[in-house]
């Protein structure tokens, strides 16, 4: 009776720890694109602790992966009911998905750049308000101007302004 207890306590302790290597792989990838999302208040530290953790995100969620698997290994050898597999079959998949995430750049993908702008007329603009604000570009009597909260989303907007080609940031 003792070690049946003794044992149920092991799992317990088990499916703690693989949901909390779990759970820490996600928050550790999914706090960069938090901390830098465009129109919020960014602080210095926080734009040095996402980066900070962006670049140790790879070496953290392998780890944390490849501590997971001995603990997946012993609760699969004590699962006695077919849905128990589900749960573990989906800590698996979000820590290899954290994996896999924390070796993509996802600011890339974040504020891709705006290649190929499209313009219309001052007067016939209806998405942007007089107050808005914009950066304005005037080169050889052409002039464009790039809503602010369009370039905040797109960081770069890559154009032609009178012949010449140029890139504009914010």
């Amino acid at each position: 009776m003792e070690g049946s207890r003794s044992e149920g306590r092991r799992l317990r302790g088990s499916w703690a720890a693989a949901t909390l290597l779990v759970v820490g792989a996600l928050a550790w990838v999914a706090t960069p694109a938090v901390l830098i999302q465009p129109f919020r208040g960014q602080t210095a530290f926080g734009v040095a602790v996402a980066y900070e953790l962006r670049q140790k995100a790879p070496t953290v969620t392998l780890g944390g992966f490849l501590l997971l698997l001995p603990v997946v290994v012993h609760l699969a050898r004590h699962l006695t009911r077919r849905w128990q597999w589900a749960p573990l079959a989906l800590l698996a998949f979000l820590a290899g998905g954290a994996a896999w995430f924390a070796r993509q750049n996802h600011f890339e993908w974040m504020f891709n750049p705006l290649s190929r702008p499209t313009y219309a007329p001052a007067t016939l603009v209806d998405f942007a308000d007089d107050r808005d604000m914009v950066v304005a570009i005037e080169i050889q009597g052409e002039a464009v101007a790039y809503p602010v909260r369009q370039m905040a989303y797109h960081h770069i907007v890559q154009d032609t302004v009178g012949g010449v080609p140029v890139a504009s940031t914010y």
